[in-house]
């Protein structure tokens, strides 16, 4: 059965895309089949795989664009074993003029998941961190959702609304979601992070990682490593961080608490 994680948050800057591209990584690293699907306007994770903007690539727009348009033509092979993705382009910024006008746009990446996913193991939604129809797709069409969030204080106020956000998908597909805190760019040496963290886990309890993503400049080319292949990806700080969080995630699979109901 696939299994799908968003990783989402309202806030930008928080480490979304690296995330996807280290936890999509090593996924595969393991064995597993992995489709990572760049739902962000703004194509990071795409740019990370080095597809250029122009011309523009087909990609996520596509599922929108035709009722039960093919997932696997947008399907694109990676230099790393094991790992597929599904480019974004810039248009997908028109979706939301759009979706007052085409209903049923909110579960296009849902149904073509359903339907076309069978031979990934695991599908990682890279959100955009705008509250919008692609956020809505993602989280419409997930079993997990994974909440990066940088240890600074104003990035709690994203991971409220992120919770929100979820909460309420949740009850209006009839099904809760899971969801997981990962905390992210986290600077030990500063009181400020460690106050955060502190907070953060406070604040939500087993739903958080007990440790954090610390900071590390490597992480900036993250795509660089993951096209160099596994001799590159050595277990640096962020990295071996990354890998422990993975292990974290797959055990709190089945048993992480349901995002309905939670007090936050």
């Amino acid at each position: 059965m696939t299994v799908v994680w968003a990783i989402a948050n309202q806030k930008g800057g928080v480490g979304k895309t690296t995330t996807t591209l280290a936890l999509g990584a090593e996924l595969a690293l393991r064995g597993h089949q992995v489709l990572l699907v760049d739902m962000d306007p703004h194509a990071s994770l795409t740019r990370a795989f080095g597809l250029l903007a122009e011309p523009p690539p087909r990609g996520v727009l596509d599922l929108f664009e035709h009722d039960l348009a093919p997932l696997h033509p947008l399907v694109r092979s990676s230099e790393l074993p094991g790992l597929c993705y599904i480019a974004a382009q810039s248009s997908l910024a028109t979706l939301e003029r759009r979706s007052a006008s085409q209903p049923g746009l909110g579960r296009a990446v849902a149904t073509a998941l359903a339907r076309d996913a069978g031979d990934f193991d695991y599908v990682l939604l890279d959100c955009s961190p705008t509250l919008g129809l692609l956020m809505v797709n993602a989280l419409a069409a997930a079993d997990h959702v994974v909440i990066p969030t940088q240890t600074e204080p104003l990035a709690l106020h994203g991971l409220q609304g992120m919770w929100r956000t979820a909460q309420m998908i949740g009850r209006s597909r009839g099904r809760p979601l899971r969801a997981s805190v990962l905390p992210t760019l986290f600077d030990r040496r500063t009181r400020v992070g460690v106050e955060t963290l502190a907070t953060m886990q406070g604040l939500y309890g087993d739903s958080v990682w007990s440790e954090a993503i610390p900071n590390d400049t490597r992480m900036c080319s993250a795509g660089e490593l993951i096209r160099q292949g596994p001799p590159r990806m050595q277990p640096g700080r962020a990295l071996g961080a990354y890998r422990r969080a993975l292990d974290w995630l797959l055990n709190e699979q089945g048993a992480a608490r349901p995002i309905e109901g939670a007090l936050a």
